[in-house]
């Protein structure tokens, strides 16, 4: 994040703590009567948060490119780390089972069992 950005985040954050710790006060001092909150509280709040928006968007990172070929392409070239899906890519494939089983009754046919008194 860029200094503008984290400077304008800041503030619109001050301004969100400002406008819901003048809501508490509010509530507080006119609990005893049925009034919703003051127009420049909710004007304040819809401010900060817009302005916590802007800065948390101002200090986003560079988007990355929407094409899986340019994407891919970038993965590639940056090296394998970055990849999300090496752990894919690396794993084990699938057993065959026939074959385990086939190997497992041939280990036992060729054992020498003791035989039973």
């Amino acid at each position: 994040m860029s200094f503008l950005s984290k400077l304008v985040t800041l503030f619109g954050l001050v301004l969100l703590a400002h406008a819901g710790y003048s809501a508490h006060e509010h509530t507080v001092l006119f609990s005893n009567t049925p009034l919703a909150l003051p127009q420049d509280i909710i004007v304040e709040t819809l401010v900060a948060v817009v302005v916590v928006s802007i800065g948390l968007v101002l200090g986003a990172e560079k988007l990355k490119p929407i094409s899986w070929r340019d994407w891919a392409g970038q993965i590639e070239r940056d090296g394998g780390a970055r990849n999300p899906y090496l752990g894919l890519e690396e794993r084990y494939g699938f057993w065959d089972i026939r074959a385990k089983r086939k190997e497992f009754a041939d280990w036992v046919r060729g054992q020498d069992l003791p035989e039973k008194q």
